[in-house]
């Protein structure tokens, strides 16, 4: 090959890299408990799988083909979680990051101060990691009593308003009113039927974080 000729082709093919560096996926990191790591529901069927697929039908170009990794554990804690977060951040690199936990904390009585401690430590991980943080909203049965299941649900908003941190409301709540129709038998863990609801109350409170996340993407493009 030619001199010439070779230099055109290795800066065809440097900006071919290029490209694929510039159009790289964003990655959605979902960090959640058993809710979210779909306990009980076919692989395929399980909300956060139905983001990915949402998302990959977009016809903003800007939202589709976003890639979405499910860090999610069935029985995780906020401790846990905070724990396992540094080297995921690390890992997957993430543009968004959805923290789903809090339910085992408050179903196994730990202690709300040290949630909420855990809750803003990992914002500030997720910030720091150049990724954009959003918290979800739980809530506890409400035979734990009406003192602790509101302190419960009042840290959620608490941390989200402290560190101004979007929030999705309680994306169990279009379910939780039918047990039976719409939860496994254990009347704990959403059934199939139940992921497209829970998906779509997410997705209203996702998209404009999305949204934001690709266009600082687009502006921070040479």
């Amino acid at each position: 090959m030619r001199p010439t000729l070779l230099i055109r082709w290795l800066l065809l093919v440097a900006g071919l890299a290029g490209a694929g560096t510039l159009h790289a996926a964003q990655t959605v990191l979902v960090w959640g408990d058993s809710l979210s790591a779909g306990y009980g529901v076919d692989s395929q069927r399980g909300w956060v799988r139905l983001l990915e697929q949402k998302l990959g039908t977009q016809a903003d170009a800007g939202l589709r083909g976003w890639k979405v990794v499910n860090g999610s554990v069935s029985g995780e804690t906020t401790a846990g979680g905070l724990a396992r977060l540094p080297a995921a951040l690390s890992r997957h690199q993430p543009d968004v990051v959805l923290i789903e936990l809090g339910g085992n904390d408050g179903l196994r009585g730990l202690n709300l101060k040290s949630m909420r401690s855990n809750f803003e430590a990992m914002v500030a991980l997720v910030r720091r990691a150049g990724a954009k943080p959003v918290i979800f909203e739980m809530r506890i049965p409400a035979n734990y009593g009406p003192v602790i299941t509101e302190r419960f649900q009042k840290t959620f908003a608490e941390v989200a308003d402290s560190t101004k941190t979007p929030m999705v409301p309680f994306f169990l709540a279009p379910v939780a009113t039918d047990r039976q129709k719409w939860f496994q038998d254990d009347g704990i863990h959403p059934n199939n039927a139940a992921q497209p609801l829970m998906l779509d109350a997410v997705w209203p409170h996702l998209l404009p974080v999305l949204k934001l996340a690709a266009a600082s993407r687009a502006a921070a493009a040479p």
